[in-house]
């Protein structure tokens, strides 16, 4: 570790210092819910304080990654301060936050139990041989850990079969069934949460490989349930369905085919900006693949090295990488393309959504259109900044915050509160061709069928390779209707006007042309500058810019927008 990686240990020793001074924050690659405020507790500590309206901050508290951290850097120093935290502060968890208290519900959600044995089982395995670890500290331990085990047990439901939460709760009973001291029932943990997570993978997992809620964080959250089953499973000679060992395979598959070219997931849903190649790197340790070595880690990553060890890490020097030999995806079952100009880091890259909705991690992005070009974002999606529906959870969640087409003003996928919505919109029509110089994908949906006199809306994109993009936005009606387009910018470019239809957006390696072409309308398009957010990391958004076209338009017909992307100050013309 020291030796590759010296930086993420002297961040990880960081943290552990920081927690074992009992000052938290949120901050490690995959927290779900980002906090780089720090929350100070002078003497005991409060498992259930919430600093603000956002009670994800006691769900993250509650999960207690910061503990592997305490491990880690207890591995690394052999300091016994940090066994000493470790213990003082979970044995007081466990006095004070009991699973009957109806004030400590926001602790006990199935998901924080998952992840807590996970986390607290994982951490255990670094301190047992301390001396902080004495036979009353380890009896609370296990008597906790089979607390939770059996609170998992008594979970089994349809919501857990279809969500997150259920591998997250049943990768908990795996470990416990697995790590804990053998007995009848912990046999019985293990097989059931095999079972389990067996039928949640069916279920969840579409055949493309991608997770069914449309969110490449949770997808890749779970991905990191599957891969921590396997790597247990492979060590301790426990046999796993086909099913789970197949779909995790396809899982990292999904991230290879989707990742931008600067290796991290799109702001797709309730997404961050996460460079993912640590799933990666370890998926090519675990399954020997050439194919992730050369999406992954040159050199393993911190997370990597750890989990999987010397053993882990020279399989992965043996590993030759072959980069894929195809540039562009159609995923059936998800509705999502992915075409770029090749795999260097500077290459151009395009997503269009035309799939399922998913669940509420997922956002109103049909026809919805990202463009990455020279490791910048030229067109983005806003991310998702909250789940606190007051703070401006729907902002984010809605049409106008995606590169797509509007209606009549009209939203197709109107918010209940954070999670649900009014109606459901069916993607239909998609298509797909790619060759060494063009990719094209289509799909439309009836989210606006419901209007009066009702409108279908499809959207043809072309990916001329290896720099220009045509959006082709075609409407069906009898009737007369208004439309909107809105492109969202990255943050780190200015955004000019040139005409009444001509615009640019500049950023420090790149030049795009935006040209607006009306076709069959009967009024001229009108195009103007709005102020737009991005939200790169929970609670965390910066203000850009953006485009929201509107033209009226009767029966059908079509309206073009074509970006050209280039080196600096070079034109490219398109006639």
């Amino acid at each position: 570790m020291r030796k590759y990686c010296p930086e993420q240990v002297a961040g990880v020793i960081k943290a552990a210092d920081e927690a074992a001074a009992r000052r938290f924050t949120f901050t490690l690659r995959w927290d779900m819910e980002r906090v780089t405020t720090p929350v100070i507790f002078e003497n005991e500590i409060d498992w259930l304080y919430q600093p603000g309206d956002d009670p994800e901050w006691i769900f993250a508290f509650n999960r207690m990654c910061f503990w592997i951290c305490l491990g880690q850097a207890y591995a690394l120093t052999k300091d016994e301060k940090y066994a000493k935290a470790f213990a003082e502060q979970m044995t007081h968890w466990v006095a004070v936050v009991k699973q009957d208290d109806p004030r400590c519900v926001k602790a006990w959600r199935s998901i924080e139990v998952g992840m807590r044995l996970t986390s607290w089982l994982k951490s255990m395995q670094y301190f047992k041989d301390s001396p902080f670890m004495t036979e009353s500290v380890k009896t609370v331990f296990y008597n906790s850990m089979t607390e939770h085990a059996e609170f998992v047990m008594g979970l089994w439901n349809t919501f857990n079969l279809m969500s997150n939460w259920g591998i997250f709760a049943n990768t908990g009973l795996f470990m416990a069934g697995a790590m804990m001291p053998e007995t009848e029932r912990t046999r019985r943990y293990l097989s059931e949460a095999i079972r389990r997570l067996d039928l949640e993978v069916k279920t969840q997992i579409y055949r493309d490989g991608s997770h069914w809620e449309q969110s490449p964080a949770y997808h890749n959250e779970v991905l990191g349930c599957l891969l921590d089953v396997y790597t247990l499973a492979d060590r301790l000679d426990i046999k796993l369905p086909l099913n789970i060992i197949r779909q995790t395979h396809n899982m990292c598959v999904f991230d290879v085919m989707s990742a931008k070219p600067n290796h991290r997931e799109p702001l797709m849903g309730d997404s961050d900006d996460i460079d993912q190649r640590d799933r990666i790197t370890r998926s090519a340790m675990i399954f020997d693949s050439s194919l992730f070595k050369a999406r992954g880690y040159k050199i393993p990553d911190f997370d990597s090295i750890w989990e999987m060890g010397e053993e882990g890490l020279t399989r992965y020097e043996k590993i030759t990488p072959m980069p894929p030999q195809e540039t562009d995806y159609f995923l059936t079952d998800s509705g999502n393309t992915y075409m770029r100009s090749g795999w260097s880091e500077n290459a151009t890259w395009v997503h269009f959504h035309c799939g399922p909705l998913g669940a509420g991690h997922t956002h109103a992005d049909k026809l919805h259109v990202d463009l990455f070009s020279r490791g910048e974002d030229i067109l983005t999606d806003s991310g998702r900044f909250t789940y606190v529906f007051e703070q401006g959870r729907a902002e984010y969640k809605e049409l106008r915050a995606h590169n797509t087409i509007m209606a009549d003003n009209q939203d197709m996928y109107i918010c209940k509160d954070s999670w649900e919505c009014e109606r459901l919109t069916r993607a239909i029509n998609q298509r797909f061709y790619s060759d060494n110089k063009y990719g094209y994908t289509e799909g439309g949906h009836l989210g606006y069928m419901n209007l009066p006199n009702g409108v279908y809306l499809n959207r043809r994109v072309i990916f001329i390779k290896p720099d220009i993009l045509v959006l082709a936005d075609e409407y069906y009606s009898s009737q007369k209707h208004v439309y909107n387009q809105f492109f969202h910018f990255g943050e780190n470019g200015i955004l000019t006007q040139r005409s009444a239809y001509r615009w640019r957006f500049k950023t420090a390696k790149t030049l795009g042309q935006v040209g607006f072409i009306c076709s069959n309308i009967g009024s001229s398009i009108k195009a103007k500058s709005i102020d737009t957010k991005i939200s790169r990391h929970y609670n965390e958004c910066t203000p850009a810019k953006g485009i929201q076209t509107e033209f009226t338009a009767f029966g059908s017909g079509c309206a073009f927008t074509v970006i050209a992307l280039s080196d600096g100050e070079k034109t490219l013309r398109i006639e």
